[in-house]
């Protein structure tokens, strides 16, 4: 099987996460909504805890913070959930970007289904969204923008930053999707303008399943967001269902790691990634980086190696190490990267195209020695 370097897809979980979830299934296994008895107390203190870790990671409330079963389901709250108050105040324009991943991408499309104008931004050659693309198309009428931290194809990390202040003047509400970023570029996060957030644990080695939907308080009131699914009063209405205690208490546990170790983590990726690029640069192959490298993820590299198809490369190198060529949740087929093709890469780079990504814990001789011989296939394939 190799080395896994697809942590973009999802992480291996920490074992102090899974020690942790391990000792809530045995000792806290009441409902958290149970009000007669202690077994309910216990459970409930347990996702009290957990919401406290996620707040203090992400600089919010803890009253800010909602569980999801992770991303996806963030997404769709913070989109669908705006209908209600879309459709009373007239305000039915929405701009995204062409990257977004497809829970925010097919989310937007179905409101314009219901009669929605959408604006959909693509990035430049760089994977790049530029910010004065997304301002000239505000309107009065403009509800909300989405756009995604960084993204999970490139790593190429986005202007949410300068987003959210130019927002935040115009009272115009700003979703970001902070899959890739959450318990990775902490201090950025700490310091972001938005109204609402999506983060799920299995990227930063939390169990999957879990995540969490942050919605910032204006004057003490929360985003105008609904529910979209009905069943229960639980998560102050905005997520029905009985919560999953173990899985709440092992994102908690995710994000009070993150939040002790994010800089000895970033430095350790950083490493790892430069170690890569040496590798590449050094291994005589024809190749492009995909996205830039000024604005990146410190765990990923999206590259083309000129004539190498993606699939010949992933199929003969999988006993060495397990990569990718784009979104987990498009990987069913081999077809071309939106994300790439939205960049203007022509089909050559496309059909090339690779995504490695990897954690911070992954020992650095072993990336070298796997990623060479991953090199040495390349070069048998490029003939």
């Amino acid at each position: 099987m190799g080395i896994y370097l697809d942590y973009n897809a999802s992480a291996p979980i920490d074992e102090r996460v899974l020690n942790e979830m391990i000792d809530v299934y045995k000792n806290a296994y009441g409902n958290a909504d149970s009000r007669t008895h202690d077994y309910g107390e216990n459970a409930r203190k347990v996702v009290e805890e957990a919401r406290e870790r996620v707040a203090r990671l992400l600089n919010v409330d803890k009253g800010e913070v909602f569980f999801t079963s992770g991303s996806t389901e963030s997404n769709n709250i913070a989109i669908l959930g705006l209908k209600e108050y879309a459709e009373s105040t007239g305000k039915k324009h929405v701009i995204t970007s062409a990257i977004e991943h497809k829970a925010v991408l097919s989310t937007v499309n179905s409101l314009k289904e219901q009669g929605f104008e959408v604006d959909i931004i693509n990035p430049n050659e760089d994977g790049r969204v530029d910010i004065n693309e997304i301002t000239k198309k505000l309107r009065d009428d403009t509800l909300l923008v989405s756009l995604m931290h960084a993204n999970n194809e490139t790593g190429v990390i986005q202007p949410v930053k300068e987003l959210g202040e130019i927002l935040a003047e115009k009272g115009i509400l700003f979703h970001v999707d902070a899959t890739q970023t959450c318990g990775k570029l902490v201090p950025e996060l700490k310091e972001l303008k938005y109204n609402m957030l999506s983060l799920s644990a299995h990227k930063f080695s939390g169990p999957q399943g879990i995540g969490a939907l942050v919605l910032r308080k204006k004057r003490y009131k929360l985003p105008p967001v609904k529910a979209i699914m009905y069943g229960g009063q639980q998560e102050r209405g905005i997520r029905p269902g009985t919560t999953p205690i173990a899985l709440v208490a092992g994102l908690g546990k995710a994000c009070e790691i993150a939040e002790a170790e994010y800089k000895e983590n970033y430095a350790s990726l950083t490493a790892i990634k430069n170690a890569v690029i040496d590798l590449i640069e050094q291994s005589g192959l024809d190749y492009n980086v995909n996205g830039s490298q000024d604005y990146c993820m410190p765990n990923t590299i999206n590259v083309s190696f000129a004539g190498v198809e993606s699939e010949a490369l992933m199929l003969s190198s999988k006993q060495y190490c397990g990569i990718s060529n784009g979104s987990a949740c498009t990987s069913h087929d081999y077809s071309p990267s939106y994300v790439l093709k939205a960049m203007g890469l022509d089909e050559d780079r496309l059909s090339e195209a690779i995504r490695i990504s990897w954690g911070s814990k992954l020992d650095k001789d072993t990336m070298i020695s796997e990623i060479t011989k991953l090199l040495d296939v390349a070069k048998g394939l490029a003939g």
